[in-house]
């Protein structure tokens, strides 16, 4: 019997550095199992908001265990509230350690997967057999989400988003659970000047050179 060929890869960027994009486009590209570990946040705070801001260690707990793909996949969950409090949340220590058996659940699951995040690599997936983190200027993240928050708020500017993202960075460098940090090994993706086209290029010779090597060695 052919033994299945395992491969996991661990991304890890900071907001609007073209990570969900990139790790959605390899996952496409190469049939892997997608997780988006912001989803599983703000899924906490969607269901937290819908107990009218009420929860406890119990109730994470409770909700935690009852996350499934489908569930992620089907709510609206990009809404400035749950937004802002799956931020605040994610802060909290035993939040994270309720979240993280769910992911590696997701790993010991699936063959080949991608899990995209804050503290992928450091802390979810340290055996990764590739770490990618992604990084671009403030000013160009703001540039790209601008134009994804006018469809909501036609009256936001690049401004507000710029001092939203930049006091984002920070606290994502600077909490005391799992901060983003580039950790060693990772491959530095740096998406500042490259357009769609040059960054699915760059991330599609990256993996195949990868898998190859895990497939038949050091060429």
């Amino acid at each position: 019997m052919k033994r299945k060929f395992n491969f996991s890869i661990a991304v890890d960027g900071s907001s609007a550095s073209g990570k969900s994009t990139g790790s959605s486009y390899i996952a496409r590209t190469f049939n892997f199992n997608l997780l988006s570990s912001g989803k599983l946040y703000r899924y906490l705070a969607f269901k937290i908001i819908k107990n009218k801001y009420k929860y406890n260690n119990k109730f994470i707990k409770k909700i935690s265990k009852s996350i499934t793909i489908k569930k992620l996949n089907k709510i609206e969950l990009y809404q400035p509230d749950v937004t802002k409090l799956a931020s605040s949340i994610a802060q909290k220590k035993y939040v994270r350690n309720y979240l993280k058996k769910f992911q590696i659940d997701f790993i010991k699951h699936n063959n080949k997967v991608i899990i995209e995040g804050r503290d992928i690599a450091s802390k979810i997936m340290p055996n990764a057999d590739l770490k990618i983190f992604f990084k671009c200027s403030l000013n160009e993240k703001a540039k790209r989400r601008l134009k994804e928050f006018k469809k909501l708020n036609s009256s936001i500017n690049l401004k507000e988003v710029k001092k939203a993202l930049k006091l984002r960075d920070f606290h994502d460098k600077n909490r005391k659970e799992s901060p983003l940090l580039f950790t060693k090994g990772a491959v530095l993706v740096d998406t500042t000047k490259l357009n769609l086209t040059q960054m699915r290029v760059k991330l599609k010779n990256l993996v195949k050179k990868e898998i190859n090597k895990k497939k038949y060695g050091s060429l």
